[in-house]
């Protein structure tokens, strides 16, 4: 039988495995960042109004450049974010955040050219800058995994890459990024650089966006999702906010119709349902500020959080409590440091069994 190392792959993907989080069926999954509440019922008969209304013309080619629904986003963003002046000619959208950050490598990255982030992060970000050719770098962050601005500009200054990660709030730690030092990157950096706050709606009051740097700083490039806070994983849907001519470049690179008609259909049905998706945000936000809490009176380390997850630790043997935990149908995350576990913020029915898990698994 014919295995991949028989394969003309690439030689720099040989050794690698795929990206992916354990997609096992069971009473409380708590793995991948998910909003625990489903759409309403009302909810679910608009979205179907919204696929019937297209499926008559599927025939057809989609809006090869999604305009109504880019309106739609910039709508919701500018509402989110008074004062950034965001217009259709500013937002761009595709499936899922992780298209978003693979059209930004292949416009601005590529053979040659270096991306750079903070890592613990986002695993995805090395795993796309690899794929496209570009060469990854890590700086690593703050023992508290926060990111102090003038070391920040010295990895900056030092290695000079095409395109900044950074992650606010963060995976898989939760933390969000001060503006200052936003900044201070956007100063020293010599290319583009991509703030991803797929996150960006659970954070803490008082907490601002890297939307409102937008103005001035042509280089800045702001990644949303409509996966966590609007409850929408399964659409598929990420957008960007930048300067109009980075959405010039991204049309450089980007696949004809990459959005399909029902994508689309779906996600301005769920934009023109947001005060109902949004509305859990703010349970969710309770919750995990008490789990935070319980966990730190358990005697556990806790990483502060602006996300809808949880990191905490330290175990000798991470594999073990995970494993203790999945036996008792809570499955949780193995992400990050090798000592921590990560936990998505459930309904309080789904905390309440983790609780119950973690103490029997001590």
């Amino acid at each position: 039988m014919t295995s991949l190392e028989d394969l003309p792959i690439r030689d720099d993907l040989r050794g690698k495995k795929a990206y992916g989080a354990p997609q096992l069926d069971v009473p409380y999954a708590l793995n991948t960042n998910e909003n625990p509440y489903p759409p309403s019922d009302r909810l679910v008969k608009a979205l179907g109004e919204a696929v019937m209304d297209v499926a008559g013309s599927l025939n057809r080619y989609p809006d090869r450049d999604a305009v109504a629904l880019r309106e739609d986003l910039a709508a919701f963003l500018d509402a989110d974010t008074p004062g950034a002046g965001l217009t259709a000619g500013r937002v761009w959208a595709a499936n899922g955040s992780n298209e978003i950050i693979q059209q930004i490598l292949q416009a601005f990255g590529g053979p040659g050219r270096t991306a750079l982030g903070f890592e613990p992060s986002y695993s995805m970000h090395p795993i796309i800058t690899e794929v496209s050719g570009t060469r990854w770098i890590d700086a690593h962050r703050d023992e508290d995994f926060g990111l102090e601005p003038g070391r920040a500009v010295a990895a900056v200054a030092e290695h000079r890459p095409d395109v900044v990660f950074l992650t606010s709030p963060n995976n898989p730690t939760g933390t969000a990024l001060p503006l200052e030092t936003i900044e201070a990157v956007l100063d020293a950096a010599p290319g583009m650089v991509v703030v991803d706050e797929a996150y960006g709606e659970f954070r803490r009051e008082g907490t601002p966006s890297a939307l409102t740097l937008l103005e001035g700083h042509p280089r800045l490039i702001v990644t949303r999702t409509m996966s966590k806070a609007f409850a929408m994983a399964g659409t598929r849907l990420g957008y960007l906010a930048a300067d109009p001519a980075v959405i010039e470049a991204l049309l450089l690179v980007r696949l004809p119709y990459h959005l399909s008609a029902v994508t689309q259909a779906v996600a301005r049905t769920a934009l023109a349902f947001r005060e109902e998706l949004l509305g859990t945000v703010d349970a969710l936000r309770a919750e995990r500020d008490a789990l935070v809490g319980w966990l730190r009176g358990e005697g556990f380390a806790v990483a502060d959080s602006d996300a809808n997850f949880v990191l905490f630790g330290t175990f000798p043997d991470r594999r073990q409590v995970w494993q203790s935990l999945l036996i008792r149908g809570v499955l949780i995350r193995e992400v990050g440091p090798p000592e921590w576990l990560r936990v998505s913020v459930g309904t309080p029915d789904e905390m309440a069994a983790f609780r119950n898990a973690l103490k029997e698994s001590r």
